[in-house]
């Protein structure tokens, strides 16, 4: 379905991954002796964390709207 909750989950997830691919990846390309595994973590994190921000703002936002 276009307007779900998991959508707007699964689209904060690709935006996460790409804004913290971002950073992590300049970062190993650039800084000296930065830890892949950090890097690692961090973009699961990231994806995670934004997805889920994402899913509950969608839901606050039908909430409200049914309110």
């Amino acid at each position: 379905e276009r307007e779900s909750m998991g959508r707007a989950a699964a689209m904060g997830a690709v935006f996460g991954l790409a804004a913290y691919a971002a950073f992590d990846l300049t970062s190993l390309a650039l800084l000296k002796d930065f830890p892949l595994k950090v890097a690692l973590v961090d973009l699961a994190w990231g994806t995670f964390v934004t997805a889920a921000v994402s899913g509950a703002s969608y839901a606050i936002g039908r909430a409200m709207q049914l309110g």
